[in-house]
């Protein structure tokens, strides 16, 4: 097996590393132990991948062996015991939902169909914001706005339906419900019972907790979105044409493909997948600018040289390797999922010469791949010249070859599939912000007393 550190009866590590169990205390502790060692989480397996040889076997030579998911009991509340598709284990019924969930979301058809909506949306934030007089003065929290944006981007993709405002009932109750869904299923509490059996009786009161959230997370999704889209496919009948992902969805469902079980964790997934992963990249981005002018003035330069006034677009965002290089170099700093969704063999296997035991939870440090000096030139530093330059070969998110340093999305049968819609949003809300912000200073968005960004647009739009 591979090596780790000794561990205890009954607890195994977990007392060595409590409820610290993060991408950076697992880099350093690669660094005692090597790049494939294994921790015991009381009775379960934990073995992390920190290099990129091994990562290479893990998501693309062996995904079959690995390209399964460990089960917890928060999960399997929250992903109705295998139901979706993110969360379940590899086999037919994934091989299935992930057919289906590709079709509305994650084509180059999609991608084109949808990006008019996508500029109308940062559009409609950045006259939003044009129009708020506390923009210009003490500036504003941009999270709500964006937040708000995200919204509506996928809740159009999916349902043909958006929120009115920041203060829309519906907007305040689906951000309420998944943050909190966010909160329950990152938090420790249920590690002690999910690793330990002898403590899950302690665990009651916290998975009631969990399933009462998602069943009302459920009952909104259906009550508001799914129903009505239903009522209306049923009352148009044959005449009735596709106009989002749910269509799709539930069509499958009459079709008998999925179950109406099966439709709604798809739901769930994206709301959880889709939205605040990408969020929290765009908050990094922004974060990245606001402390780097001189980035920001290298892509207004090439904005202006290229599109020659024209706005930004999905696309001609190919012709701004800049822009799109900041957007990886955000990735690459600040990975969504520093540890990746974690897989788990399904039999004994065997990785890098250690012998794997069945049911091992893998995790690949993913921040760390992109982070370690051994492979990248200051990797500490925010520069998207990285993309260009030196380690140019770092082109795993655009096809061809990959390079397993540079993995933010996964790779391989388990990949995240939603990387086909974050990078040209992505791409195109930094480019947005940048393109209309004032001229010579910090974007248009800088800092103001240590956590408000302020935003100074060139013109009223």
């Amino acid at each position: 097996m591979p090596p780790g550190p000794l561990s205890v009866p009954i607890f195994g590590n977990w007392l060595q590393v409590g409820n610290n169990l993060n991408h950076r205390l697992l880099a350093s502790m690669s660094q005692t132990y090597g790049p494939v060692f294994l921790l015991k989480l009381g009775s379960k397996n934990l073995v992390v991948v920190s290099d990129p040889e091994p990562a290479t076997q893990v998501l693309h030579a062996q995904g079959v062996e690995f390209g399964s998911r460990p089960r917890n009991v928060v999960f399997d509340i929250f992903a109705g015991n295998g139901q979706d598709m993110i969360f379940t284990v590899y086999g037919d019924h994934w091989r299935k939902m992930r057919r289906i969930m590709t079709l509305p979301f994650f084509t180059n058809k999609v991608v084109h169909n949808y990006s008019n909506m996508w500029e109308e949306e940062m559009d409609l934030m950045v006259r939003d914001l044009n129009m708020n007089d506390r923009v210009r003065s003490e500036g504003i929290v941009i999270r709500r706005r964006l937040q708000l944006m995200l919204y509506n981007i996928m809740y159009r993709m999916m349902f043909d339906a958006k929120f009115e405002s920041q203060e829309d009932p519906l907007f305040i109750q689906a951000t309420r419900f998944n943050s909190e869904r966010s909160r329950l299923a990152q938090s420790f509490e249920y590690n002690y019972g999910d690793f330990i059996p002898l403590l899950r009786p302690f665990l009651r009161g916290y998975l009631n907790k969990c399933k009462n959230l998602q069943s009302r997370r459920l009952a909104f999704f259906n009550t508001h979105y799914v129903e009505k889209r239903r009522q209306i496919m049923i009352a148009n009948g044959e005449k009735h044409k596709i106009g989002c992902a749910i269509d799709h969805i539930i069509d499958a469902q009459m079709k008998g493909e999925i179950s109406e079980e099966n439709g709604i964790y798809i739901v769930e997934n994206i709301n959880v997948a889709a939205i605040e992963t990408t969020l929290w990249s765009m908050e990094w981005a922004i974060a990245e600018l606001v402390n780097h002018p001189t980035i920001q003035s290298k892509i207004r330069d090439e904005i202006s040289k290229v599109l020659k006034g024209e706005p930004v677009t999905e696309s001609n965002l190919h012709e701004l390797p800049y822009l799109q290089a900041t957007v990886k170099e955000t990735l690459r700093l600040h990975t969504p999922i520093p540890l990746l969704v974690p897989h788990m063999n399904l039999e004994e296997a065997k990785l890098g010469g250690h012998t794997i035991p069945k049911e091992s939870r893998v995790v690949v440090n993913a921040w760390w791949l992109a982070n370690d000096p051994s492979w990248w030139k200051n990797p500490e530093e925010f520069r998207p010249e990285k993309f260009l330059e030196e380690e140019c070969a770092t082109d795993a998110v655009a096809g061809g070859k990959v390079d397993f340093r540079f993995v933010p999305f996964g790779v391989g049968r388990r990949s995240c599939p939603g990387i086909i819609l974050a990078l040209p949003i992505l791409g195109l809300e930094t480019g947005t912000k940048i393109d209309v912000s004032e001229k010579g200073g910090q974007f248009s968005l800088h800092i103001a007393n240590h956590s408000i960004v302020l935003f100074h647009p060139i013109k009223t739009l």
